[in-house]
Protein backbone atom coordinates (compact mmCIF):
# COMPACT_ATOMS: atom_id res chain seq x y z
CA UNK A 1 0.00 0.00 0.00
CA UNK A 2 2.57 2.46 0.97
CA UNK A 3 4.72 3.05 -2.57
CA UNK A 4 2.40 0.74 -4.30
CA UNK A 5 4.46 1.08 -7.24
CA UNK A 6 8.22 1.68 -5.57
CA UNK A 7 9.90 -1.28 -3.49
CA UNK A 8 10.30 -0.81 0.22
CA UNK A 9 13.86 -0.05 -0.34
CA UNK A 10 13.04 3.58 -2.17
CA UNK A 11 10.59 4.30 0.52
CA UNK A 12 11.72 7.48 2.36
CA UNK A 13 12.99 7.89 5.95
CA UNK A 14 14.11 10.72 8.20
CA UNK A 15 13.04 13.31 5.89
CA UNK A 16 15.64 12.80 2.91
CA UNK A 17 16.91 9.33 3.26
CA UNK A 18 15.77 6.11 1.29
CA UNK A 19 15.67 2.63 3.72
CA UNK A 20 18.38 0.68 1.48
CA UNK A 21 20.99 3.73 2.67
CA UNK A 22 20.67 1.89 6.46
CA UNK A 23 22.30 -0.95 5.32
CA UNK A 24 24.42 0.04 2.70
CA UNK A 25 25.70 2.77 4.61
CA UNK A 26 26.62 0.40 7.27
CA UNK A 27 28.66 -2.01 4.62
CA UNK A 28 30.55 1.46 3.59
CA UNK A 29 31.32 1.84 7.51
CA UNK A 30 32.29 -1.86 7.71
CA UNK A 31 34.71 -1.66 5.43
CA UNK A 32 32.94 -4.27 3.09
CA UNK A 33 32.79 -3.71 -0.81
CA UNK A 34 31.14 -6.66 -1.83
CA UNK A 35 27.33 -5.71 -2.11
CA UNK A 36 24.51 -7.58 -4.13
CA UNK A 37 21.18 -5.81 -3.68
CA UNK A 38 18.22 -8.54 -4.26
CA UNK A 39 14.66 -6.87 -5.39
CA UNK A 40 11.76 -8.57 -6.44
CA UNK A 41 11.50 -6.41 -9.58
CA UNK A 42 14.20 -4.14 -11.69
CA UNK A 43 12.88 -0.92 -9.89
CA UNK A 44 14.70 1.82 -12.15
CA UNK A 45 14.60 4.25 -9.43
CA UNK A 46 16.39 2.18 -6.88
CA UNK A 47 19.08 1.69 -9.51
CA UNK A 48 19.19 5.49 -10.25
CA UNK A 49 19.58 5.98 -6.61
CA UNK A 50 22.36 3.64 -5.62
CA UNK A 51 23.91 4.77 -8.91
CA UNK A 52 24.15 8.19 -7.50
CA UNK A 53 24.82 7.66 -4.09
CA UNK A 54 27.39 4.80 -4.34
CA UNK A 55 29.48 5.84 -7.25
CA UNK A 56 31.49 8.52 -6.35
CA UNK A 57 30.67 11.10 -3.56
CA UNK A 58 33.90 9.64 -1.99
CA UNK A 59 32.92 6.32 -1.84
CA UNK A 60 35.43 3.84 -2.98
CA UNK A 61 34.42 0.04 -3.12
CA UNK A 62 38.34 -0.63 -4.82
CA UNK A 63 37.78 -3.77 -6.30
CA UNK A 64 34.55 -4.44 -5.03
CA UNK A 65 30.86 -4.03 -6.31
CA UNK A 66 27.21 -3.17 -5.86
CA UNK A 67 24.86 -4.44 -7.64
CA UNK A 68 21.14 -4.49 -7.77
CA UNK A 69 19.80 -8.04 -9.19
CA UNK A 70 15.84 -8.66 -9.78
CA UNK A 71 14.07 -11.87 -9.78
CA UNK A 72 13.64 -11.18 -13.79
CA UNK A 73 17.71 -11.45 -14.02
CA UNK A 74 17.79 -14.90 -12.94
CA UNK A 75 19.31 -17.49 -15.37
CA UNK A 76 17.36 -20.36 -17.09
CA UNK A 77 13.78 -20.79 -15.89
CA UNK A 78 13.56 -19.47 -12.64
CA UNK A 79 13.78 -15.85 -14.16
CA UNK A 80 10.39 -16.35 -15.25
CA UNK A 81 9.49 -16.31 -11.42
CA UNK A 82 9.20 -14.19 -8.56
CA UNK A 83 11.11 -14.81 -5.44
CA UNK A 84 9.07 -17.39 -3.35
CA UNK A 85 10.35 -15.74 -0.21
CA UNK A 86 14.13 -14.69 1.77
CA UNK A 87 15.67 -17.66 1.05
CA UNK A 88 14.23 -18.81 -2.40
CA UNK A 89 15.77 -14.52 -3.44
CA UNK A 90 19.39 -15.88 -2.15
CA UNK A 91 19.15 -19.31 -4.17
CA UNK A 92 18.59 -18.14 -7.61
CA UNK A 93 21.44 -15.97 -7.24
CA UNK A 94 23.45 -18.82 -6.20
CA UNK A 95 25.67 -18.83 -8.98
CA UNK A 96 27.25 -15.03 -7.68
CA UNK A 97 29.21 -16.87 -5.06
CA UNK A 98 30.06 -19.81 -7.56
CA UNK A 99 32.02 -17.07 -9.85
CA UNK A 100 35.19 -17.95 -10.19
CA UNK A 101 36.13 -13.78 -8.94
CA UNK A 102 34.58 -14.77 -5.93
CA UNK A 103 35.48 -18.02 -5.16
CA UNK A 104 38.01 -16.99 -2.33
CA UNK A 105 34.86 -15.62 -0.28
CA UNK A 106 34.39 -17.77 2.99
CA UNK A 107 31.35 -15.96 4.90
CA UNK A 108 28.24 -14.53 3.30
CA UNK A 109 26.46 -11.54 5.02
CA UNK A 110 22.84 -11.83 4.62
CA UNK A 111 20.66 -8.31 5.52
CA UNK A 112 16.73 -7.24 5.53
CA UNK A 113 16.37 -3.90 3.64
CA UNK A 114 13.87 -2.88 6.31
CA UNK A 115 15.61 -1.92 9.38
CA UNK A 116 16.29 1.54 11.28
CA UNK A 117 19.60 0.50 12.99
CA UNK A 118 23.25 0.89 12.80
CA UNK A 119 26.15 -1.42 13.09
CA UNK A 120 29.77 -2.72 12.67
CA UNK A 121 29.25 -5.63 10.59
CA UNK A 122 32.87 -6.79 11.10
CA UNK A 123 32.20 -7.24 14.60
CA UNK A 124 29.67 -9.60 14.08
CA UNK A 125 31.34 -11.14 11.04
CA UNK A 126 34.10 -11.60 13.60
CA UNK A 127 32.18 -13.14 16.04
CA UNK A 128 31.11 -15.42 13.32
CA UNK A 129 34.93 -17.05 12.86
CA UNK A 130 35.65 -16.85 16.20
CA UNK A 131 33.18 -19.25 17.35
CA UNK A 132 33.43 -21.19 14.47
CA UNK A 133 29.98 -20.78 13.54
CA UNK A 134 28.31 -22.86 10.59
CA UNK A 135 25.88 -19.47 10.76
CA UNK A 136 25.48 -16.61 13.09
CA UNK A 137 21.94 -14.90 13.89
CA UNK A 138 22.14 -11.50 14.73
CA UNK A 139 19.83 -10.78 17.70
CA UNK A 140 17.72 -8.01 19.66
CA UNK A 141 16.08 -8.27 22.92
CA UNK A 142 11.79 -7.38 22.48
CA UNK A 143 9.02 -7.04 24.52
CA UNK A 144 5.74 -8.86 24.92
CA UNK A 145 3.62 -6.47 22.43
CA UNK A 146 6.04 -7.14 19.44
CA UNK A 147 7.64 -10.25 20.56
CA UNK A 148 5.09 -12.36 18.04
CA UNK A 149 5.97 -10.20 15.51
CA UNK A 150 9.64 -11.95 14.93
CA UNK A 151 11.18 -15.62 15.15
CA UNK A 152 12.69 -15.64 18.68
CA UNK A 153 15.59 -17.37 20.10
CA UNK A 154 16.84 -19.06 22.98
CA UNK A 155 20.68 -19.78 23.05
CA UNK A 156 22.62 -21.80 25.71
CA UNK A 157 25.29 -20.30 28.05
CA UNK A 158 27.54 -20.45 25.13
CA UNK A 159 25.55 -18.56 22.88
CA UNK A 160 24.74 -21.41 20.50
CA UNK A 161 20.84 -21.35 19.39
CA UNK A 162 18.78 -24.01 21.01
CA UNK A 163 15.72 -23.75 19.92
CA UNK A 164 14.16 -21.14 17.39
CA UNK A 165 10.52 -20.01 16.72
CA UNK A 166 8.91 -18.38 14.01
CA UNK A 167 6.21 -15.64 15.11
CA UNK A 168 4.76 -17.40 17.93
CA UNK A 169 1.76 -16.85 19.57
CA UNK A 170 -0.06 -18.00 23.04
CA UNK A 171 1.02 -21.03 25.00
CA UNK A 172 4.24 -21.03 22.21
CA UNK A 173 5.13 -17.73 23.03
CA UNK A 174 5.71 -18.07 26.40
CA UNK A 175 7.55 -20.64 25.89
CA UNK A 176 10.35 -18.16 24.70
CA UNK A 177 10.55 -15.99 27.27
CA UNK A 178 14.27 -15.40 28.66
CA UNK A 179 15.98 -13.21 31.37
CA UNK A 180 17.08 -10.97 29.13
CA UNK A 181 19.46 -9.16 31.67
CA UNK A 182 22.22 -11.89 30.76
CA UNK A 183 22.81 -9.80 27.04
CA UNK A 184 23.76 -6.58 29.42
CA UNK A 185 20.38 -5.31 29.80
CA UNK A 186 19.64 -3.41 32.97
CA UNK A 187 17.11 -5.37 35.11
CA UNK A 188 14.26 -2.70 34.20
CA UNK A 189 15.08 -2.99 30.36
CA UNK A 190 15.55 -6.71 30.50
CA UNK A 191 11.83 -6.87 32.66
CA UNK A 192 10.37 -4.60 29.65
CA UNK A 193 11.88 -6.69 27.03
CA UNK A 194 11.92 -10.32 27.56
CA UNK A 195 12.47 -12.07 24.68
CA UNK A 196 15.65 -12.26 22.37
CA UNK A 197 13.93 -11.79 18.44
CA UNK A 198 16.11 -12.38 15.37
CA UNK A 199 16.50 -9.54 13.42
CA UNK A 200 16.84 -10.83 10.20
CA UNK A 201 20.57 -10.13 9.56
CA UNK A 202 22.85 -13.64 9.16
CA UNK A 203 25.97 -14.45 8.74
CA UNK A 204 26.60 -17.87 6.88
CA UNK A 205 30.05 -19.93 5.51
CA UNK A 206 29.80 -19.90 1.89
CA UNK A 207 29.79 -23.48 1.71
CA UNK A 208 26.79 -24.37 4.57
CA UNK A 209 24.40 -21.25 2.93
CA UNK A 210 24.99 -23.37 -0.64
CA UNK A 211 24.22 -26.66 0.82
CA UNK A 212 21.09 -25.88 2.91
CA UNK A 213 19.53 -23.64 -0.20
CA UNK A 214 20.69 -26.14 -2.93
CA UNK A 215 20.65 -30.00 -1.64
CA UNK A 216 19.88 -29.91 2.06
CA UNK A 217 16.57 -27.51 1.43
CA UNK A 218 16.23 -27.38 -1.89
CA UNK A 219 12.20 -26.53 -1.95
CA UNK A 220 12.55 -23.99 1.58
CA UNK A 221 11.91 -20.51 0.87
CA UNK A 222 12.48 -18.85 3.88
CA UNK A 223 15.25 -18.18 6.40
CA UNK A 224 13.14 -17.31 9.41
CA UNK A 225 10.21 -19.42 9.05
CA UNK A 226 12.14 -22.88 7.41
CA UNK A 227 16.10 -22.34 6.56
CA UNK A 228 16.83 -21.29 10.05
CA UNK A 229 14.81 -23.46 12.33
CA UNK A 230 15.64 -26.37 10.46
CA UNK A 231 19.97 -25.11 10.34
CA UNK A 232 19.27 -25.15 14.13
CA UNK A 233 19.03 -28.79 14.42
CA UNK A 234 22.01 -30.01 12.44
CA UNK A 235 24.55 -27.08 12.13
CA UNK A 236 26.51 -24.76 14.96
CA UNK A 237 24.13 -21.81 14.75
CA UNK A 238 25.27 -18.85 17.15
CA UNK A 239 23.52 -15.70 18.72
CA UNK A 240 24.97 -12.81 18.33
CA UNK A 241 23.45 -10.28 20.67
CA UNK A 242 22.66 -6.25 19.84
CA UNK A 243 22.00 -3.96 22.03
CA UNK A 244 22.45 -0.81 20.23
CA UNK A 245 19.12 0.66 18.89
CA UNK A 246 17.38 -1.80 16.17
CA UNK A 247 13.75 -1.12 14.71
CA UNK A 248 12.18 -3.27 12.19
CA UNK A 249 9.89 -0.84 10.02
CA UNK A 250 8.30 -3.32 7.76
CA UNK A 251 4.75 -1.96 8.73
CA UNK A 252 2.68 1.18 8.47
CA UNK A 253 2.72 1.42 12.44
CA UNK A 254 6.10 0.78 12.95
CA UNK A 255 7.37 3.12 9.59
CA UNK A 256 5.07 5.71 11.56
CA UNK A 257 6.58 5.49 15.00
CA UNK A 258 10.43 5.42 13.96
CA UNK A 259 10.17 7.91 11.41
CA UNK A 260 8.33 10.77 14.16
CA UNK A 261 10.94 9.35 16.91
CA UNK A 262 13.41 11.14 15.05
CA UNK A 263 12.14 14.28 15.79
CA UNK A 264 12.78 13.89 19.77
CA UNK A 265 15.80 16.68 21.35
CA UNK A 266 17.77 12.92 21.67
CA UNK A 267 16.77 10.67 19.50
CA UNK A 268 17.83 7.03 19.91
CA UNK A 269 18.68 6.57 16.58
CA UNK A 270 20.98 9.63 15.02
CA UNK A 271 21.40 9.93 11.16
CA UNK A 272 24.31 12.87 12.05
CA UNK A 273 26.98 11.02 13.39
CA UNK A 274 30.00 12.42 12.16
CA UNK A 275 32.69 8.73 12.50
CA UNK A 276 29.36 6.39 10.84
CA UNK A 277 27.33 8.92 8.48
CA UNK A 278 24.80 7.74 6.47
CA UNK A 279 24.71 8.23 3.09
CA UNK A 280 22.19 9.11 0.53
CA UNK A 281 21.76 10.19 -2.85
CA UNK A 282 22.98 14.50 -2.87
CA UNK A 283 19.55 16.46 -5.07
CA UNK A 284 21.15 19.58 -5.02
CA UNK A 285 18.25 21.48 -3.86
CA UNK A 286 18.21 24.26 -2.70
CA UNK A 287 17.72 25.22 1.22
CA UNK A 288 14.15 25.29 2.85
CA UNK A 289 12.40 29.07 2.47
CA UNK A 290 10.69 29.21 5.85
CA UNK A 291 8.36 32.48 6.08
CA UNK A 292 6.51 33.00 9.74
CA UNK A 293 6.20 29.86 10.31
CA UNK A 294 5.64 28.18 14.20
CA UNK A 295 7.77 24.85 13.63
CA UNK A 296 8.18 22.28 17.76
CA UNK A 297 9.86 19.14 17.36
CA UNK A 298 10.22 18.85 13.69
CA UNK A 299 12.68 17.62 10.33
CA UNK A 300 12.40 19.72 7.71
CA UNK A 301 14.06 18.60 4.88
CA UNK A 302 16.00 20.72 1.31
CA UNK A 303 14.13 22.23 -1.05
CA UNK A 304 11.30 23.48 0.64
CA UNK A 305 8.03 26.37 1.14
CA UNK A 306 6.59 27.01 4.30
CA UNK A 307 4.28 29.85 4.72
CA UNK A 308 2.97 30.85 7.85
CA UNK A 309 1.92 27.57 8.57
CA UNK A 310 2.52 25.22 11.74
CA UNK A 311 4.26 22.06 12.25
CA UNK A 312 4.93 20.08 15.25
CA UNK A 313 6.32 16.98 16.09
CA UNK A 314 6.48 16.16 12.15
CA UNK A 315 8.55 14.93 9.44
CA UNK A 316 8.62 17.28 6.30
CA UNK A 317 10.37 15.70 3.24
CA UNK A 318 12.11 17.07 0.06
CA UNK A 319 10.84 19.59 -1.93
CA UNK A 320 7.50 19.76 0.59
CA UNK A 321 4.48 23.06 -0.10
CA UNK A 322 2.93 24.23 3.14
CA UNK A 323 0.75 27.23 2.16
CA UNK A 324 -0.78 30.02 4.69
CA UNK A 325 -2.88 28.33 7.82
CA UNK A 326 -1.79 24.89 7.55
CA UNK A 327 -1.16 22.92 10.43
CA UNK A 328 0.35 19.79 10.38
CA UNK A 329 0.93 17.46 13.95
CA UNK A 330 2.23 14.07 14.14
CA UNK A 331 2.64 14.19 10.47
CA UNK A 332 5.05 12.04 8.13
CA UNK A 333 5.36 13.75 5.02
CA UNK A 334 7.30 12.20 2.16
CA UNK A 335 7.65 15.31 -0.26
CA UNK A 336 7.82 15.47 -3.89
CA UNK A 337 10.04 14.42 -6.80
CA UNK A 338 9.73 17.17 -8.74
CA UNK A 339 8.46 21.08 -8.17
CA UNK A 340 5.85 22.75 -9.70
CA UNK A 341 6.53 26.60 -11.11
CA UNK A 342 4.78 29.69 -9.27
CA UNK A 343 2.87 30.04 -12.52
CA UNK A 344 1.79 26.47 -12.85
CA UNK A 345 0.30 26.57 -9.38
CA UNK A 346 -1.49 29.82 -9.91
CA UNK A 347 -2.53 28.39 -12.79
CA UNK A 348 -3.93 24.95 -11.61
CA UNK A 349 -5.73 26.89 -8.75
CA UNK A 350 -7.15 29.35 -11.17
CA UNK A 351 -8.75 26.44 -12.93
CA UNK A 352 -10.23 24.74 -9.56
CA UNK A 353 -7.31 22.37 -9.69
CA UNK A 354 -4.87 20.88 -6.54
CA UNK A 355 -1.43 21.35 -6.91
CA UNK A 356 1.34 19.17 -5.19
CA UNK A 357 1.58 20.10 -1.84
CA UNK A 358 -1.16 21.21 0.87
CA UNK A 359 -3.37 24.00 0.60
CA UNK A 360 -4.48 27.06 2.48
CA UNK A 361 -6.06 26.32 6.31
CA UNK A 362 -5.72 22.79 6.18
CA UNK A 363 -5.20 20.55 9.23
CA UNK A 364 -3.47 17.40 9.85
CA UNK A 365 -2.97 14.93 12.28
CA UNK A 366 -1.79 11.52 12.87
CA UNK A 367 -1.09 11.24 9.18
CA UNK A 368 1.63 9.39 6.36
CA UNK A 369 1.42 12.02 3.42
CA UNK A 370 2.88 9.41 0.36
CA UNK A 371 4.89 11.48 -2.67
CA UNK A 372 3.88 14.04 -4.57
CA UNK A 373 -0.18 13.90 -3.02
CA UNK A 374 -2.18 16.92 -4.05
CA UNK A 375 -3.56 18.30 -0.76
CA UNK A 376 -6.17 21.38 -1.65
CA UNK A 377 -7.42 24.01 0.61
CA UNK A 378 -9.78 23.89 3.81
CA UNK A 379 -9.10 20.25 4.08
CA UNK A 380 -9.41 18.31 7.31
CA UNK A 381 -7.39 15.23 8.36
CA UNK A 382 -7.54 14.14 11.45
CA UNK A 383 -9.71 10.53 11.65
CA UNK A 384 -11.79 11.97 14.87
CA UNK A 385 -13.52 8.86 14.99
CA UNK A 386 -10.60 7.10 15.62
CA UNK A 387 -11.37 4.23 12.90
CA UNK A 388 -8.43 2.40 12.81
CA UNK A 389 -8.68 0.23 9.10
CA UNK A 390 -10.46 0.99 6.33
CA UNK A 391 -10.00 0.74 2.29
CA UNK A 392 -10.94 3.81 0.62
CA UNK A 393 -8.31 3.64 -2.71
CA UNK A 394 -10.85 5.58 -4.73
CA UNK A 395 -10.78 8.82 -2.49
CA UNK A 396 -7.00 8.59 -2.44
CA UNK A 397 -6.20 7.08 1.03
CA UNK A 398 -5.79 3.96 3.30
CA UNK A 399 -6.16 4.14 7.57
CA UNK A 400 -3.94 1.90 9.30
CA UNK A 401 -3.46 1.29 12.81
CA UNK A 402 -5.39 4.31 13.21
CA UNK A 403 -2.85 6.17 10.79
CA UNK A 404 -4.45 8.29 7.44
CA UNK A 405 -1.82 7.04 4.31
CA UNK A 406 -2.78 9.77 1.25
CA UNK A 407 -1.87 7.80 -1.63
CA UNK A 408 1.24 8.37 -3.54
CA UNK A 409 -0.04 11.05 -6.28
CA UNK A 410 -3.42 11.45 -4.44
CA UNK A 411 -5.80 14.39 -5.24
CA UNK A 412 -7.76 15.37 -2.33
CA UNK A 413 -10.01 17.81 -3.19
CA UNK A 414 -10.76 21.65 -1.68
CA UNK A 415 -12.83 20.75 1.64
CA UNK A 416 -12.36 17.21 2.17
CA UNK A 417 -12.73 16.11 5.29
CA UNK A 418 -11.07 12.40 6.19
Amino acid sequence: MLRRYCIRLQVPVGGCYRLIDIPMSNCINSGLNKIFVLTQFNSASLNRHISRTYFGNGINFGDGCVEVLAATQTQGEAGNNWFQGTADAVRQFTWVFEDAKHANIENVLILAGDHLYRMNYMDLVQSHVDRNADITVSCAAVGESRASDYGLVKADARGRIIQFSEKPNGADLKAMQVDTSVLGLPLHEAKRSPYIASMGVYVFKTDVLLRLLKWRYPTSNDFGSEIIPAAVRENNVQAYFFIDYWEDIGTIKSFYDANLALTEENPMFKFYDPKTPIYTSPRFLPPTKIDKCRIVDAIISHGCFLRECTVQHSIVGERSRLDYGVELQDTVMMGADYYQTESEIASLLAEGKVPIGIGRNTKIRNCIIDKNAKIGKDVIIMNKDGVQEADRPEDGFYIRSGITVILEKATIEDGTVI
